[in-house]
């Protein structure tokens, strides 16, 4: 009898683990909170990156983030208020921002991605480049001189795990963008790195899991779940009920809404994120870019530039801040003066929220307490990055395949 396997969550994540489960002539239903035309899978970067091998709980990271963590303005941003999550989830993300933790993370982080990567690459291949795949690489740009030996330190922690990298000064830098004018000390190009319109895979994605027979319940929300024994036997909803033989929850952050009416706590936060794209313009970027000063990204996208950042910690449905939009603008006309866009009205500001683990590495896996449930979330900033791995290792989980790495750094019971 074929299987049932029923996925929470119509992200990247979800879709991405609908592609590998039919692709094993598995029976697939995803359940969607949305229509799958927003979201966070949408207005991110649309990064493929393998050389961001530091978890966001890094040494530094804490420090920067005191400085930064009550200005409404600043690349972080963690909003006051008393909520004893938030509580466990700053003191558990302190534990963890260490050179000891941070080192024991950085290999399977780094294989994880790799394995994306590749992944990444045969999707493109099998499904048409219909969402302007560019493999080019991905700048890392600095103003500051301690800024870039920082990044040139990154630089060759990258090289030792054999990624290549091509240090460039300023004027190095000026020539490789030949449209706009820019502004930096230099910069570090990553080749192996890639970048995609987020919103143009997740349809064509979404398009061919139709095609292929998987089944989509969008619209809906999940108000509870029917258990029998170990198992979870069925997923309750605002628009009827679905069985499931094996349950995969992707959610994104809202993960620990949904354990917890499994019985199972979960440290997760979101980090709401900012973004804003601009259309046929003028004269645009020819490499994307993270301007590390100000941790904002820069992506191409054809005749479209799209620039995001920020990491506000302030709960899910918290109001957008245009202030903090402001702020990724004013950083990108810093690094390119004369880029021919203009600060957008409100309703064109994006916003999303990432899944924040304590330690910047996702959860992977089966849980204990159920002997059916897999758990694929928690990904941070690096969602479409691991998001074909992602949905690649669920798949080897559920058909007790051999795991194409060693996830056990993923543990979702991890402390």
């Amino acid at each position: 009898m074929t299987q049932q396997i029923t996925i929470a969550g119509g992200g990247v994540i979800g879709l991405c683990c609908a592609w590998y489960l039919q692709k094993k002539g598995l029976q697939v239903t995803v359940i969607e909170r949305g229509d799958i035309t927003n979201g966070t899978s949408f207005g991110n970067a649309g990064y493929v990156s393998p050389s961001h091998i530091h978890p966001l709980a890094s040494p530094g990271i804490v420090s920067k983030g005191l400085r930064w963590m009550l200005s409404s303005t600043s690349p972080f941003y963690i909003k006051p208020r008393l909520d004893t999550d938030l509580i466990r989830w700053c003191f558990a993300f302190w534990r963890n921002a260490n050179h000891t933790t941070m080192h024991r993370n950085i290999p399977p982080l780094f294989n994880f991605l790799m394995l994306s990567r590749e992944l990444t690459g045969d999707l493109k291949n099998e499904i048409g480049n219909r969402f302007r795949m560019e493999e080019k690489g991905i700048f890392m740009m600095y103003k500051n001189a301690s800024t870039e030996k920082h990044e040139q330190e990154l630089a060759k922690e990258a090289n030792a795990l054999g990624l290549e990298t091509i240090i460039c000064n300023g004027r190095e830098v000026q020539q490789m963008e030949t449209e706009v004018e820019i502004q930096v000390r230099g910069g570090v190009l990553y080749p192996i790195d890639c970048h995609l319109h987020p919103g143009d895979f997740m349809h064509s994605l979404h398009a061919e899991l139709v095609k292929a027979g998987v089944k989509f319940q969008l619209n809906t929300v999940i108000t509870g779940f029917e258990k029998q024994g170990n198992k979870v036997s069925a997923v309750i909803t605002d628009k009827g009920k679905f069985d499931c033989d094996e349950l995969v929850l992707a959610p994104g952050s809202w993960l620990p809404m949904l354990l917890k009416q499994l019985g199972i706590h979960v440290l997760l936060q979101a980090g709401k994120g900012y973004s804003m794209t601009f259309e046929k313009i003028e004269r645009n970027l020819k490499y994307p870019a993270i301007l590390v000063d100000h941790r904002t990204a820069m992506t191409p996208m054809g005749a479209d530039l799209r620039m995001g950042g920020t990491m506000e910690i302030s709960g899910l449905g918290s109001p957008t801040l245009v202030k903090r939009a402001q702020a990724i603008y004013n950083a990108a006309k810093l690094y390119y003066p004369d880029l021919p866009v203009q600060f957008p009205s409100t309703e064109k500001i994006w916003h999303g929220y990432r899944p924040l683990t304590p330690d910047g590495l996702p959860y992977i896996g089966r849980h204990s307490l159920y002997s059916n449930l897999v758990i694929a979330c928690g990904h941070a900033m690096l969602g479409l990055s691991l998001a074909a791995g992602t949905g690649k290792l669920v798949e080897e989980i559920i058909t007790g395949s051999t795991p194409s790495i060693d996830y056990s750094a993923f543990n979702v019971e991890r402390k």
